[in-house]
């Protein structure tokens, strides 16, 4: 499988990276500083930092501000090519990659982290209504919506003297589902108070529909209250054990109950990259590959399976898809390669039989402007909400913004527009109609039968 040579005619291993978030980008920029050929396929041009992606959904950022070009992330290492395409087929006994333009590339190791999706439960016409956030695209699909909602409620309110509620519905309490929440809420309290003449966008709602007994459910009991605490103070109505069985344009059905939204938005729930089946090893219910000790699926150590496409357990319990693990598993999926390569060439390859081990430092998510809850793992044990997890989690952030314009000009230009909301990027791009908003009349399909939501305090 060999695509060069070393300066001492020893053949070059080829190593093929699938996709290029967290767990891709850490395994390359690892083995790009070694004598290895490596391909790094991604269908999207850019890296995402996924973590912030909702600020670009609520117009606090803008795209470029957390994403970047993989090909300007890499480009000092002339040994690691980048291709904008997609994996189609793989043929593992041949150790072969056939790709959608029709390109096949040969590889020594493969390493697959293509992450996850949304998962709409069986009901993927639910996901045009109810859009989720895992790309930037999403995020500035739901910006759109968002921002939308209020334009059309200013020339409704112009027009005929009345709007229909801005409420937004939030399916999912994760985290995703509590800091989109929050977000929404600053921007109708504080982003636009003095821009709209004839509506008052603070009186919108906001509500997160919870399917299970509590909100973020992985955190500590005392957080989620905390993180109750603050919702409450937003004035977003929590609504648990309350279970979507139908999302419509203008409404969502929580078993017999409809509860009418201008926007619906989904954080309730993810699968794993349709790549997982089509390696053919066995997965798990939300198709995530099951590998070993060593990310490898059975009987393959030179595939390494990474991110959210893995299902790794350890003491018992899978851990998790987010950020933190992935950026571990490229890691690791890297060192594990350079020291497998270093013991077939007669070199030291001590550790190369080194299980991977999930160091877990802590999750945190913020609940609107300047606070947060933060269950901190390393480097001590704490919980932390309100104003210092806010700033925990801001520090944490900006540090990781990895292979990204300078951190101290990045920080200036994120910190000022977040704590002052000044110049946020509030731009509508693309189509001005919303599902369920009647584009001839500027009527809700779900206030044309005058059902107005009653908001009053978190039930949880």
């Amino acid at each position: 499988m060999a695509v060069g040579t070393s300066g001492g005619g020893v053949e070059r291993k080829r190593v093929v990276i699938i996709g290029g978030g967290f767990a891709g980008l850490n395994a390359a920029l690892d083995l790009a500083k070694l004598p290895l050929d490596i391909s790094l396929i991604d269908r999207r041009n850019h890296h995402t930092f996924q973590p912030l992606l909702y600020q670009v959904a609520l117009a606090v950022l803008s795209p470029a501000d957390i994403a970047q070009p993989i090909r300007s992330i890499l480009r000092n290492y002339p040994n690691v090519e980048v291709l904008m395409d997609e994996a189609v087929a793989f043929h593992l006994d041949e150790q072969r990659v056939e790709l959608k333009t029709g390109a096949e590339l040969e590889y020594d190791y493969l390493i697959v982290a293509t992450g996850s999706t949304h998962s709409y439960f069986g009901h993927d016409d639910w996901a045009k209504l109810a859009p989720g956030l895992k790309t930037v695209e999403d995020a500035t699909e739901i910006r759109r919506r968002v921002l939308l909602a209020f334009e059309l409620a200013e020339r409704q309110m112009q027009e005929t003297g009345s709007h229909p509620p801005l409420n937004f519905v939030i399916i999912g309490g994760g985290p995703t589902g509590v800091e989109l929440a929050g977000a929404i809420s600053d921007i109708a309290k504080l982003y636009m108070s003095n821009n709209f003449r004839h509506i008052d966008p603070s009186e919108a709602k906001v509500m997160i529909l919870e399917g299970g007994p509590k909100i973020l459910g992985m955190y500590p009991d005392d957080l989620q209250a905390k993180a109750r605490e603050q919702l409450n103070a937003l004035g977003v109505k929590l609504r648990v054990n309350a279970h979507v069985s139908d999302v419509q344009p203008g409404y969502v059905m929580v078993g017999d109950e409809r509860i009418d939204a201008v926007v619906t938005l989904w954080a309730a729930g993810v699968q794993a990259s349709p790549l997982g089946k089509l390696l053919g090893f066995a997965t798990d219910k939300k198709g995530c590959v099951v590998v070993d000790e060593h990310l490898n699926p059975p009987g393959h150590p030179e595939i390494f399976i990474c991110g959210d496409l893995a299902h790794f357990e350890q003491n018992g319990k899978q851990v998790p898809g987010v950020a933190q693990p992935a950026m571990q598993m490229g890691k690791y999926a890297a060192k594990r390669i350079s020291r497998l390569v270093a013991a077939e060439l007669g070199s030291d390859g001590t550790g190369r039989n080194e299980p991977f081990h999930y160091f877990d430092k802590g999750d945190m998510a913020t609940i609107g402007r300047k606070a947060a809850v933060a269950n901190i793992q390393w480097p001590f044990k704490a919980h932390w909400s309100g104003f210092p997890a806010w700033m925990t989690w801001l520090v944490v952030h900006i540090f990781f913004l990895i292979g990204f314009r300078n951190r101290l000009s990045v920080f200036r230009q994120w910190a000022w527009t977040y704590v002052t909301f000044k110049d946020s990027a509030r731009l509508i791009i693309g189509s001005q109609e919303l599902p369920g908003w009647n584009s001839e009349d500027n009527q809700p399909v779900a206030v044309a039968a005058a059902m107005a939501l009653d908001l009053g305090s978190p039930k949880t």
